[in-house]
């Protein structure tokens, strides 16, 4: 993956960012090592975002769309009060297995639940308000993802939304993922219903909340 920063800015970022728990390198290594897209992984710099935007936003209930190993679940995790809680929706076998295996290691790992099948599904039957939502799934789904969320936020609710740069590629979109992905940063800029703010994080971050 082409970050939107240099190799060497991000390095210095990552240097300069608390480094993660124990538990966390092990999981980052292992899913470098055995996972075909390891570049899937949230890594240092985005894991210690979501935790400040959890910790910074007093989040008690987080739906994740995505949890590939369980980086980002267990980053966010870290901050969640005692009683909150995380839902995440994977649909790989192998993601769900390995997440599960550090989330069972993990003092955190009891906050959080996953759900295996379609996120839309999964969406549909949890219940109540929604303090945090970070999309990080297929592409081509990332709008279907924002309206099923988005009636779902609570009073102060963010949505997170990651890679909404790809790699620079939304600059001329080619294929399906990128056209998505270009479509909906088109269409978060002219919602009336909200207001959003794209950030140069890793692969491109946009934050948005209701007005």
């Amino acid at each position: 993956m082409a970050f939107i920063v240099s190799e060497e800015i991000e390095a210095y970022a990552k240097a300069h960012t608390t480094a993660p728990e124990p538990l966390l390198a092990t999981l980052a290594e292992e899913t470098r090592s055995t996972m075909s897209s390891p570049a899937m992984l949230t890594g240092t710099i985005e894991g210690r975002f979501l935790e400040f935007l959890v910790y910074a936003t007093g989040a008690r209930r987080v739906l994740e769309i995505g949890t590939f190993t369980g980086y980002s679940a267990l980053s966010m995790a870290a901050a969640l009060p005692a009683d909150g809680t995380i839902d995440t929706c994977e649909i790989e076998p192998k993601h769900v297995e390995m997440a599960r295996r550090y989330f069972a290691d993990s003092p955190h790992g009891d906050k959080i639940t996953i759900h295996v099948g379609p996120a839309l599904e999964t969406i549909a039957a949890i219940e109540g308000k929604l303090d945090l939502v970070f999309i990080d799934a297929d592409k081509p789904n990332y709008d279907a993802y924002y309206e099923a969320v988005l009636p779902r936020l609570s009073r102060r609710g963010l949505i997170a939304i990651d890679n909404t740069l790809w790699s620079g590629k939304v600059l001329a979109p080619e294929d399906e993922s990128t056209t998505a992905i270009a479509a909906l940063n088109d269409k978060l800029a002219a919602d009336e219903r909200v207001v959003c703010v794209q950030l140069t994080v890793r692969d491109g971050i946009t934050l948005v909340r209701r007005r």
